[in-house]
């Protein structure tokens, strides 16, 4: 495995995991996350796959010198000066929640050229709900919400996104949060490496976007892979996703929550493998 570092069109220095090889294959993580969630699905990937797993800015341990406060139209076109450093011309792509939602911000500013499939996993466009749309967050977590969580981010960061996790559709997450097991609390210790100033100024921006109108310019193979018991999304956000985007295949992981491709990681290997087969 090589830890590669590169330049942002900004000047901020990037950081980027290169395993594997292969055809290239783009992994972008979730918000409060890092290149390390991807680690289940290198044994799968990796012989076939040159995997780049960045960290995207403000994630990963990696502090900030230029805008600590960056959004995601900066992640989106961090995407791209990564594609350009290693001289990348389309690639296959997967995101996980942020992850997906920078993608979308990709598509949105500079189209789907670069891309020859996607995947998106455990995502809606729209994170806020309102009296027209209730694909979001928990189905009901409008703009007074989101600002409570906001003000709550400001006061104790770690407990305020565990709280967000925790709390949602997830039964079983809340009752092992409630119990404070040793899971939640290796994850609140990894809250903590994070700059909370960064982290806060990028889902603020999350929750602003609305990528409705980007899922029927998607005009690439996608795999769509959501969880039956998400934290956060109903099985209606996942088809409302699925209809909208002209080349979706969807797939419910029976039991799984936000992170379905961590739940069964050889079967969404394989899945993926098969969209990049078939088309």
């Amino acid at each position: 495995m090589q830890h590669d570092t590169i330049r942002a069109d900004d000047g901020e220095q990037l950081h980027i995991r290169l395993s594997g090889s292969g055809t290239p294959l783009l992994l972008l993580h979730g918000w409060t996350s890092s290149h390390a969630v991807w680690a289940p699905l290198l044994e799968p990937l990796a012989p076939r796959h040159r995997l780049l797993r960045p960290d995207a800015r403000g994630h990963g341990g990696h502090p900030l010198s230029v805008n600590r406060e960056p959004n995601i139209r900066r992640l989106a076109r961090d995407v791209i000066n990564l594609l350009d450093h290693y001289g990348i011309d389309r690639i296959a792509a997967v995101g996980h929640s942020m992850g997906a939602l920078t993608l979308w911000q990709c598509i949105r500013d500079f189209g789907t050229e670069r891309f020859s499939h996607l995947a998106f996993i455990d995502q809606s466009p729209k994170l806020l709900t309102d009296a027209g749309w209730d694909g979001g967050i928990y189905g009901d977590f409008d703009a007074v919400r989101a600002q409570r969580l906001t003000d709550d981010l400001d006061a104790d960061f770690s407990e305020s996104v565990l709280r967000l996790i925790a709390l949602g559709l997830n039964d079983k997450a809340r009752a092992t949060y409630l119990r404070d097991t040793s899971g939640w609390r290796a994850v609140r210790e990894s809250l903590r490496e994070i700059d909370p100033a960064a982290a806060i100024a990028i889902w603020k921006t999350l929750v602003e976007a609305d990528f409705r109108d980007v899922l029927p310019s998607i005009r690439v193979p996608v795999l769509l892979a959501y969880g039956t018991q998400s934290n956060f999304y109903t099985e209606a956000t996942a088809r409302y996703v699925a209809a909208q985007i002209p080349q979706a295949r969807l797939s419910f992981y029976e039991g799984a929550d936000h992170c379905p491709h961590l739940f069964a990681p050889q079967r969404f290997a394989g899945e993926l493998e098969q969209l990049l087969e078939a088309a």
